[in-house]
């Protein structure tokens, strides 16, 4: 009978450090990918290559977050354990959806050339508010899920009378919300966004001029206002040498 137990203990599954190892990955990857243009040593990098790196830390935190989701949920199948009934999970699952589809909206549209500026300069918006929404909703996702754990898991001594693991873990919920804060930091500071390039035009979504191109159009009208002036000074002061010439004839006559 002993040796029965010892061979079915192995088939039952246990939540592995693999697991959270990758939970917690991809929390990085994902706050790495937003603040990876507002990192100053990188702005002398070319706009294709740091896309380039936005879209791929964005597609190993989707990897991740999906081996997650696959693993969580053989865990609660293998237990009997009923599957989407907290809100816990139903914030996180919502947050890999959105997330995939802002990786999709984002290769799609803003790394392949095939949008037209037009539609960046509109998406760009929803595009950076989206990003910044499922972050924060991951980190709200990662604090509930904390909390349910210890919630579950600590019966003795029990989570409402502080043990060392509640305590540790609490305060390893603040880190992660003072980490969170800290991205949203980087990111909402204007000294902190990369600087346009030179040659760089960017469609405005209301279709008006390009902006970079409305200085341009308005030194190209000074300067035609301007040779068209110097032109006609040109012919004002033809047409007085003529005058003067034929008055001197007519004078010599």
């Amino acid at each position: 009978m002993r040796e029965r137990g010892a061979a079915r203990q192995p088939t039952r599954p246990r939540k592995s450090p693999p697991v959270d190892r990758a939970c917690a990955i991809t929390g990085a990857e994902a706050s790495l990918a937003i603040i990876v243009y507002r990192l100053p040593w990188t702005w002398k990098c070319s706009k294709l290559l740091m896309k380039s790196i936005h879209a791929g830390l964005n597609a190993v935190a989707a990897i991740l977050a999906i081996i997650s989701l696959v693993a969580v949920f053989d865990f609660h199948n293998a237990r009997n354990i009923p599957n989407m009934y907290s809100l816990h999970s139903w914030v996180g699952l919502t947050a890999v959806i959105l997330y995939i589809l802002q990786l999709l909206l984002g290769f799609f549209v803003f790394l392949l050339p095939w949008a037209p500026l037009s539609l960046r300069a509109l998406l760009m918006p929803i595009h950076v508010y989206s990003g910044l929404l499922i972050f924060g909703t991951v980190i709200a996702t990662v604090l509930m899920g904390v909390t349910e754990k210890l919630i579950f898991a600590l019966k003795n001594p029990a989570y409402s009378t502080f043990p060392p693991e509640g305590v540790f873990t609490n305060t390893l919920g603040l880190l992660i919300l003072v980490f969170g804060a800290l991205i949203f930091w980087i990111v909402t500071r204007p000294q902190w966004k990369r600087p346009k390039e030179p040659n760089s035009v960017l469609l405005q979504p209301n279709g008006g001029a390009p902006e970079g191109m409305e200085g341009s159009m308005a030194m190209n009208f000074g300067n035609m206002d301007k040779s068209d002036s110097e032109l006609n000074s040109e012919a004002a002061a033809r047409k007085r040498n003529i005058t003067l010439d034929e008055a001197g004839q007519r004078s010599t006559m």
